[in-house]
């Protein structure tokens, strides 16, 4: 027998209608798309637990031993890797090569893929073609990127000798002295990411509220004073999100490294990434290479929540 419930009368309250129960086709339809979800989550998870999560902690167990990868197993030795690690000059060095890196390289290509997304973003001829060759370089392996400033900074007959023959100087030998090799990497690394953040920048421009540029000129805000009054400050969220990319693609770079000065001369040019390689795969003690890795990611970590707990001063707009 079917209830009927009648309708409301003037001036009296409606009356809520009782919930359907449900029904046994809707307790299927429920379980197939749950079975549906955990067919399509299981694969990505067990990816990211085997390939990411498991290779950090085993990492993290490995600098707590002692092994060469030709013995057996490795052998427990405690906190000794840590305070080799933190007793050494050399340690100190790189960490001081790698704040330069990655300091340098965020803030150059934050600051040249800025200006040139702001070209860009112009009606200008060609500006198709432009935008291609700007992003061309991040499209490089790091290996070709590395060789083909090789050439470039080749005190004989590299560019280099060209460019410093203007001012009637000589070129330094960039990557074979410990005062230049530090800066012919961050140089190379540096143009590499220009165009991939210039590219960023250009899109992110394209897509300003053109309401608030419109308001800004009728109160008489032109030139320097509009990008850096309205343009500056819309762009913050793209800005937080290169830098937090920027800062962990730059430690971990290696490639470029690899190509133009091995770390040297002596370790004038090594970073936290090139010392994990040294260690491992140069002088077989593995568990110096873990503890290291150990301190890169949590430098890495402490960064990110660093940028994650300011990221609510950004400015957001719809």
């Amino acid at each position: 027998m079917t209830a009927v419930v009648d309708p409301p009368r003037p001036g009296q309250a409606a009356v809520a209608a009782p919930s359907r129960p449900v029904t046994r086709n809707r307790r299927r339809s429920n379980r197939r798309e749950a079975l549906l979800f955990g067919a399509l989550i299981l694969p990505n998870l067990a990816a990211i637990l085997v390939f990411s999560y498991y290779p950090t902690i085993y990492n993290v167990v490995l600098s707590f031993m002692d092994w060469d990868m030709v013995a057996a197993a490795p052998e427990w030795i405690g906190l000794a890797n840590y305070q080799d690690l933190f007793t050494s000059d050399d340690f100190y060095t790189v960490l001081g090569n790698t704040a330069i890196f990655t300091g340098v390289a965020v803030v150059g290509s934050l600051a040249g893929g800025l200006a040139i997304g702001q070209l860009l973003s112009q009606r200008l001829k060609f500006s198709g073609f432009t935008r291609t060759m700007a992003f061309a370089p991040h499209m490089l392996p790091g290996a070709a990127v590395g060789i083909l400033w090789l050439f470039m900074f080749d005190p004989t007959y590299g560019l280099s000798r060209w460019f410093f023959g203007l001012f009637g100087l000589t070129s330094p030998s960039w990557t074979t002295t410990s005062d230049w090799s530090i800066w012919a990497i961050t140089i190379a690394y540096t143009w590499q990411r220009l165009g991939f953040v210039a590219i960023i920048y250009y899109t992110a421009i394209q897509d300003l509220p053109r309401d608030v540029y419109e308001a800004a000129e009728l109160d008489g805000a032109r030139g320097f004073g509009l990008f850096w009054s309205i343009t500056r400050p819309l762009l913050s969220p793209v800005t937080f999100f290169l830098t937090v990319t920027g800062i962990i693609s730059a430690a971990q770079a290696f490639d470029i490294i690899a190509t133009l000065t091995g770390g040297g001369p002596g370790n004038s040019s090594a970073t936290l990434t090139w010392m994990v390689y040294e260690e491992a795969f140069q002088r077989f003690d593995v568990g110096t290479s873990a503890a290291a890795a150990t301190v890169l990611f949590l430098v890495l970590l402490g960064v990110t929540i660093v940028q994650t707990r300011t990221a609510g001063r950004q400015v957001h707009y719809s």
